[in-house]
């Protein structure tokens, strides 16, 4: 059976290639700012360029942050991606200006300490401990990032019995940061898989298939 997917329109993102990225990889997906149909889908996909204080500014117009909230006490799948990663976050520091973020994570976005900014380009990732989205995945396999911003500290402590999170990490010009999280029904990546060929396709395949 298909799983339908709702794409969040909140005025950011690549909203057509994620439409068709989530299409090929077998989802029914609809592009949407409906608070409802954002909150009864199956998987719910939250994309985002730009700055985060303009992405977080839009999110709230569709009250996106209540929207993820409430799917994910209720244990339904989000997937944060790029921006819509980093918004997960308690806050993200642009250009000196701080803004405060979902808070789903703690921890804040801050720009990469790296002699070439942006990251723009194809990169390998270390996936952590636990990892199904990477489950199996060649180490050499390679994902498309576009970013100046990162979480560059992991900061969530988890208490056993409790199981603790996958992140998922990757570097750039020496510079380490979170490229991917998987915290039971909230995931999100840094890379877009939309643009990551098969390997982002594959990706989308594994998320899907768990929805």
């Amino acid at each position: 059976m298909s799983r339908r997917v709702v794409v969040l329109d909140y005025g950011s993102g690549n909203l057509a290639s994620a439409e068709r990225a989530l299409r090929r990889a077998g989802a029914d997906v609809e592009v949407s700012a409906d608070f409802d149909a954002a909150l009864e889908a199956d998987g719910l996909v939250v994309p985002g360029v730009g700055a985060y204080a303009a992405c977080m500014a839009g999110l709230a117009q569709v009250r996106g942050p209540r929207i993820i909230g409430r799917r994910v006490a209720g244990g339904r799948p989000v997937l944060g991606i790029c921006v819509g990663m980093q918004v997960l976050f308690d806050a993200g520091v642009e250009h000196g200006e701080r803004t405060a973020g979902v808070g789903e994570w703690p921890g804040t976005v801050e720009r990469l300490q790296a002699p070439i900014v942006p990251h723009m380009g194809w990169n390998t990732v270390q996936p952590g401990d636990g990892s199904v989205l990477f489950d199996g995945v060649d180490p050499d396999t390679r994902y498309y990032f576009v970013h100046s911003y990162a979480v560059r500290r992991w900061e969530l402590e988890v208490q056993r019995p409790f199981t603790p999170p996958a992140v998922t990490w990757a570097e750039h010009g020496g510079d380490r940061f979170v490229a991917a999280v998987e915290n039971g029904p909230l995931s999100a990546t840094q890379f877009h898989p939309e643009k990551s060929g098969d390997a982002g396709s594959e990706l989308l395949e594994r998320w899907i298939s768990r929805l």
